[in-house]
């Protein structure tokens, strides 16, 4: 069984939320990129929450789409494992089971690790240095806050700054960010205080590290990081991952 307390939200209440939140998109966005940011940003600010059903007459007023251009762009979601679609029931925010996870975490580390050895390479002047120490102090404001929207925020902002300063574009295009803001907003709530700090504290050493221009501590940094992430995977309760049939 997943657990209850992903399902409060409302439905309705919460895609007009949406409707009033979401930046209005340019005209030259594709209808796919509306669609992406609408979904991505409400899963990372908890507007959305995993195994939530999506209001596709809400959405479709929102970003000033037709039904059948939602409907495509769902279709690209459900490719990326950010929704799941259901010929009956609809499009759901998607759910990660325990197997999902744990295969997402082996995809994600070697990517992550590349972009820490890659940022403390290329972090050769105060501009530089700053961009990290920047992502790392509102990282560590939104921890103290113990706001989970500001946290998941906060968390994809030092990831984008870690891989832009390292200057490889592929690996912006192949790292899972997407995916990987669905399984922490799916734990955050269940989390216990131990396992909140375990992770936040995982990002001082690695921009400690990308500052000082040391790539095997960086890396390093990134391997511990995600150590202590399948701790806290493997302390946690079955019932908040769904079962696979």
């Amino acid at each position: 069984m997943i657990k209850a307390a992903t399902k409060k939200i409302a439905e309705a209440e919460t895609t007009t939320q949406v409707a009033q939140e979401t930046p209005t998109s340019t005209d030259n966005e594709s209808a796919t990129d509306k669609v992406a940011e609408a979904i991505t940003q409400g899963i990372r600010t908890g507007i959305f929450v995993p195994g939530q059903h999506l209001l596709e007459p809400d959405l479709t007023r929102r970003l000033g789409i037709s039904r059948g251009s939602l409907r495509e762009s769902l279709k690209h979601l459900a490719a990326a494992g950010i929704v799941t679609l259901n010929r009956y029931r609809g499009a759901y925010i998607g759910l990660l089971d325990r197997t999902a996870t744990l295969q997402l975490l082996d995809t994600l580390e070697p990517l992550a690790r590349l972009a820490a050895r890659l940022a403390a390479e290329n972090c050769k002047t105060p501009a530089a240095q700053s961009k990290i120490e920047h992502a790392l102090a509102a990282l560590e404001r939104a921890t103290r806050s113990g706001n989970r929207a500001h946290y998941l925020e906060s968390r994809r902002a030092f990831y984008d700054a870690m891989i832009d300063l390292g200057g490889n574009r592929e690996l912006a295009r192949v790292i899972p960010l997407s995916r990987t803001d669905l399984f922490r907003a799916q734990i955050e709530t269940v989390q216990s205080d131990v396992q909140r700090k375990r992770h936040a504290s995982g990002y001082g050493p690695i921009a400690k590290a990308i500052v000082a221009g040391d790539p095997k501590k960086a890396d390093m940094a990134v391997k511990k990081h995600f150590d202590g992430t399948r701790k806290t995977m493997s302390e946690l309760p079955d019932n908040i991952f769904p079962t696979m049939t």
